[in-house]
């Protein structure tokens, strides 16, 4: 691992001393980083060491404080992302600015920095996505297109503009294995083609498969750079977090005890005109077992949720059942209080109110299902605000969860940090049931290892642990048993052991079994 970056004389993109401020806090501090051209670059670090805050630097979302950056050989000043395109800058976004209502061709126009008409936008896009192997109808409504296809849109989209480089932020994270092989195929058409890509990505095995060089961020420095080819996913997880990161050793499926967590036959319409609807699923989730439930993301992941953890009661009692009780018409806290834990995909605004501290957000989640612990009784209901600190305290404490002071508005934490508080939030009633919903999203390697650690402990402890997760790796690491969903229907459950990723893969994209039709589980 070399300390510092060579600066070649063919570089694409060299950025020197690059630094943000945000008040006394320096988010990138004295960035070195250098892009060759057809170069596969990425972009590593843990959650909070400064890697959006670099890119969004170089797409004229925010402006330096301090240091350069030289495109081509010449000192650019990028005033906005419209002249990051002009210059030849791309990038897609983890989280996708698409309006569902509207075609892929209207889509693609709304971002464009000069008028063209609609037909040319629809014959351009559709030329570049067979020529790079991203197959799409220009004319089809966004809302009717699965994940992955959305993401070419906004792969395609950045083609429009002809860039040199394209930063893409987490491409994988929504893809199915079949998809990610397919974008990968793409990368290498850019990088055949003399573009440059800057890659960022907790999935360190993918890293090492197409990436050509790597820098390595940690608290918002530089602390080297490697070529991934030569290291291992342990090493480079080493790199990001100054340390070890330790091994999880998921539950035996064999120690499995009663079914603490189950549903029969849960059929929910969908909410809303975008979403999915559940269709007939059945499932069980026993004492001492991680039960994963593995797709690609809007395929009626979140609407299980909602059903399971009674943010959206069903219409019969008997479908869900918590501890052998039936509570399909009953609301969350009712469920809360037969020893259920719910932590849902998106930590502010659900999860958590970003704006009241961490102590405030104990007190909303708990005071319901616990009684006393943190409402003095009485006629008039009193706070106990010194139990809910110590609480938070101790919390943080045993979720190693990194924060600026004693007791900080929860918007205030990086997003790993406030993950970490949730599952431990949960974690600390020590619960019967645990529902998580996408437990490490966005979340680097040391925190996602904390977390699952604690999953896996927990239900090793005992308890029944439901998993939706959109990371493979994550679910081979912790399940016992893996399920996919799939267009609102579920799969059979299977042995971690006897599960591939192909298999995977396959059920993700509505092939199941020879038939064509959805396995579900034995309702007996």
């Amino acid at each position: 691992m070399n300390e510092t970056h060579g600066r070649g004389h063919d570089a694409l993109l060299s950025v020197r001393g690059l630094t943000k401020y945000f008040g006394s806090f320096a988010a990138c501090d004295h960035i070195d980083l250098e892009i060759g051209k057809g170069e596969v670059h990425a972009l590593l670090g843990e959650n909070g060491a400064g890697k959006s805050t670099l890119v969004k630097m170089l797409f004229g979302v925010l402006e330096p404080s301090a240091g350069q950056i030289v495109w081509k050989g010449s000192p650019q000043t990028i005033a906005d992302p419209a002249a990051a395109r002009k210059l030849g800058i791309g990038m897609v976004f983890q989280h996708f600015s698409l309006f569902e209502a509207l075609t892929v061709a209207e889509n693609i126009a709304l971002s464009l920095d000069q008028s063209v008409s609609l037909n040319k936008v629809a014959e351009e896009a559709r030329r570049l996505s067979v020529e790079y192997g991203l197959p799409l109808d220009p004319r089809a409504h966004v809302a009717d297109l699965s994940v992955g296809e959305r993401q070419r849109i906004e792969i395609v989209r950045a083609l429009l503009q002809n860039p040199d480089l394209i930063i893409l932020d987490e491409p994988t994270s929504v893809l199915t294995p079949q998809e990610a092989d397919r974008l990968f195929e793409t990368l290498e058409k850019l990088k055949s083609e003399g573009r440059s890509v800057l890659y960022i990505s907790h999935r360190l095995e993918e890293v090492q498969r197409i990436c050509d060089k790597a820098t390595v961020l940690r608290h918002g420095k530089v602390t080297g750079d490697c070529d991934p080819r030569q290291e291992t996913a342990s090493s480079l997880a080493r790199m990001m977090v100054g340390g070890e990161v330790s091994e999880i050793r998921r539950p035996e499926a064999a120690k499995a005890g009663n079914i603490l967590l189950e549903t029969k036959g849960l059929s929910v319409p969908a909410p809303s005109p975008f979403a999915t609807a559940l269709d007939d699923i059945y499932l069980q989730v026993r004492a001492g077992e991680v039960l994963a439930i593995a797709g690609v993301a809007g395929n009626g992941q979140s609407e299980l949720f909602d059903a399971i953890s009674g943010e959206y009661p069903v219409s019969e009692n008997i479908v869900i059942q918590i501890d052998g009780a039936p509570v399909g018409v009953k609301g969350i806290n009712f469920r809360r209080k037969l020893g259920a834990s719910f932590v849902p995909e998106e930590r502010q605004g659900h999860a958590a109110v970003i704006g009241m501290t961490l102590s405030e957000n104990l007190i909303l989640a708990r005071n319901q299902a616990e009684a006393g612990t943190f409402l003095a009784g009485g006629p008039l209901r009193v706070i106990k605000r010194a139990a809910a600190r110590a609480r938070t305290g101790l919390i943080s404490d045993v979720m190693d969860v990194r924060k600026s002071g004693d007791n900080p508005a929860a918007g205030s934490l990086s997003g790993g940090n406030l993950q970490k508080f949730i599952v431990g939030r949960e974690l600390d009633r020590k619960p019967k049931v645990m529902v998580v919903n996408q437990p490490t999203w966005g979340v680097d390697a040391g925190a996602a290892a904390h977390i699952r650690q604690a999953i896996v402990d927990l239900a090793k402890s005992g308890s029944a642990v439901l998993v939706i997760s959109q990371d493979l790796d994550e679910i081979f690491e912790i399940a016992t048993r893996i399920a996919v969903i799939s267009e609102g229907q579920l799969s059979e459950s299977h042995p971690t052991e006897t599960m591939t990723r192909e298999r995977i893969g396959l059920l993700m994209g509505g092939i199941h079994g020879e038939d064509g039709q959805v396995e579900t589980l034995d309702a007996h």
